[in-house]
């Protein structure tokens, strides 16, 4: 078949899924992902941080630039003996591909390539731009990733308009569920300090485990905003409780307690940490804090892309997409605050992370139209 043929999609991703890129490592993902690109045209900027590999790639020097955003890099398999197939080689099997990063997301930086591909053929004197910017840093710390890239971007004033993140957002057929915006995320390290002692002589010690619960059970009913038409209420969870030394009769000497909260534009990052404070020092507590901020909400309401996407999905599958902002967070966090517009689209996410990670062949032909439709949308002047 022709270069640029949706079903070249599927070739792609296997070849792409063949490569052993968990995070950080690539293996020679973004290699391949290059050699596409600069045969049509792109001028590629390898930007390595680390142990981290990026790259930029841009084709034109005008705007608008719309660009497409994703990793290369994968979580662990997890048990072998639980996979039905080896996740490092593709495997179709009743027209469902099987492998490590099938989803999340292999998948969308082949219907990506391809998509472009067919494009620029097609359009070889579009206006704007086309951009790739690709990390091997999502799934990890995403410290040396597209963090990274972005301030290099920034720092030449080079301003991304329009990204599409090829993250997995589909529920039951690809294209029905479109990210327009992502909770902001912050989580902390508490301990609680208390006197260490002998159970039997509660009087000589301070149980930090005791102390501590009045106040956690008042953080986890705090009502902390009612969310907004676009994004749930703010949660508070506690993921991790550990005190003690093993023994049965000893008090011990503090409780260390990791929470997170995942919160939408109702909030910030400030008023969280001093709303939880004062409800510690409410309790005459003890304690340091250690915090960290994951990422800053946010939220593309509207404009050309979010009517562009909405247009390419409706063309090519027939059906009207819902905006979501549920889920975790992705690297569209690091892109938005520069003022670009981010939605995220991508192939079912049913099996993502999971053992037999896979997606339906048929989806990418489909994804690859979606992407191509929204190129047009947004870069032929016809439009």
């Amino acid at each position: 078949m022709p270069p640029g043929h949706p079903q070249e999609a599927i070739a792609l991703a296997k070849h792409l899924i063949e490569k052993h890129s968990v995070t950080p490592a690539d293996d020679g993902c973004q290699a391949l992902m290059i050699q596409r690109l600069e045969k049509i045209g792109f001028n590629i900027e390898v930007l390595n941080f680390g142990d981290v590999s990026n790259f930029w790639a841009r084709r034109g020097k005008e705007a608008p630039l719309i660009v497409f955003a994703g990793h290369t890099d994968v979580v662990p398999t997890g048990p072998l003996d639980q996979w039905d197939t080896d996740p490092f080689d593709p495997t179709i099997i009743d027209g469902v591909l099987y492998g490590r990063g099938a989803a999340d997301m292999k998948g969308s930086l082949a219907a990506m390539i391809v998509a472009c591909e067919h494009f620029v053929t097609n359009n070889p004197n579009h206006s704007g731009s086309i951009g790739f910017l690709i990390t091997s840093d999502e799934e990890g710390v995403a410290v040396d990733g597209t963090v990274k890239v972005v301030q290099h971007l920034q720092a030449r004033n080079e301003k991304i308009d329009y990204c599409i993140v090829g993250e997995p957002t589909s529920t039951k057929q690809v294209g029905d569920t479109v990210k327009n915006g992502r909770r902001g995320s912050l989580g902390a390290k508490l301990v609680i300090k208390g006197i260490q002692g002998h159970v039997a002589y509660p009087h000589l010690a301070s149980n930090p485990i005791h102390l501590a619960m009045p106040a956690i059970d008042e953080l986890c009913k705090t009502g902390w905003d009612k969310g907004n038409a676009f994004f749930p209420a703010t949660s508070f969870q506690v993921s991790n409780i550990n005190s003690g030394t093993g023994a049965t009769n000893v008090i011990p000497g503090n409780i260390e307690i990791i929470f997170n909260f995942r919160f939408s534009t109702e909030q910030t990052e400030q008023g969280l940490r001093k709303q939880t404070e004062a409800i510690l020092d409410k309790h005459q507590l003890q304690y340091n804090i250690d915090w960290n901020l994951s990422g800053h909400p946010f939220l593309t309401e509207t404009g050309p892309l979010i009517d562009a996407m909405k247009k390419s999905i409706r063309e090519t599958a027939g059906i009207e997409t819902e905006l979501s902002t549920s889920g975790g967070t992705s690297d569209g966090r690091f892109i938005a605050p520069t003022g670009t517009q981010v939605i995220e689209l991508g192939p079912c996410n049913a099996t993502i992370h999971k053992v037999n990670e896979c997606i339906a062949v048929a989806e990418l032909p489909i994804l690859t139209n979606m992407y191509e439709n929204c190129l047009k949308h947004l870069l032929l002047t016809q439009s």
